[in-house]
């Protein structure tokens, strides 16, 4: 899900949503490990970075993840294997997308932004419900804005079923079977600068992951 400040908002998809991409410019960012973000939440912050700052290293992993499909069947040495939509199609995309990025700034994360992600995985995950609308009919922004003021932009993507870092960031950036490859557009959006990171326990997937971007931040 995506929205700006000037316009309404574009679309909505299950798991995340689309938002035009600005200029992209080349800079690396060294980020320390906040300490209110769990081992697992570091990680992901870790893997959005480098897939933000390094896109051409990030395509060498989704290559060695594809050597794991048979088929339309992911093999997870450890875990259950995975039946995706579109077998390795929309890895091939991805790889071939990410190949012509160029590197770009890496996000900041934010506490307030990482609480309004907390709100929803404490919400949604006990129930087992999935989508962007919290069971008090919240959306992303206006979770965001509980905890400090979301600025120029915002948008939110989440992950279910992944318990690695490296996972979840693959899982959005594939985007296997969601139109208009949302969560991949969200990440790779210039005009997002800033994320919030949470992850915790789903009843349904075992394991949940939002991420909340905005332009730009204001914490209280």
């Amino acid at each position: 899900m995506i929205l700006n400040r000037m316009k309404s908002p574009i679309v909505l998809l299950l798991l995340g949503s689309v938002a035009a991409a600005g200029a992209l410019f080349a800079r690396s960012l060294v980020i320390d490990k906040p300490t209110y973000l769990s081992a697992l939440e570091n990680s992901v912050l870790d893997e959005l970075n480098l897939a933000r700052t390094n896109p051409q290293t990030y395509a060498r992993i989704l290559e060695d993840y594809r050597k794991q499909f048979q088929g339309r069947l992911v093999k997870r040495p450890g875990k259950i294997d995975l039946m995706t939509s579109e077998g390795t199609a929309a890895v091939d995309e991805a790889i071939r997308e990410l190949k012509g990025r160029k590197p770009m700034q890496g996000f900041r994360i934010s506490r307030g932004m990482s609480l309004a992600a907390k709100d929803h995985v404490k919400d949604t995950g006990p129930r087992g419900s999935t989508g962007h609308s919290g069971s008090d009919g919240s959306k992303p922004f206006d979770r965001m804005n509980r905890h400090g003021k979301w600025l120029r932009s915002a948008g939110e993507n989440i992950s279910y079923g992944n318990d690695e870092g490296r996972a979840v960031i693959i899982q959005l950036i594939v985007d296997d079977a969601v139109a208009g490859r949302g969560h991949r557009k969200n990440i790779y959006n210039a005009s997002f600068e800033v994320v919030g990171i949470a992850c915790g326990p789903h009843k349904v997937y075992g394991t949940m992951c939002v991420q909340t971007f905005a332009g730009d931040y204001q914490e209280k």
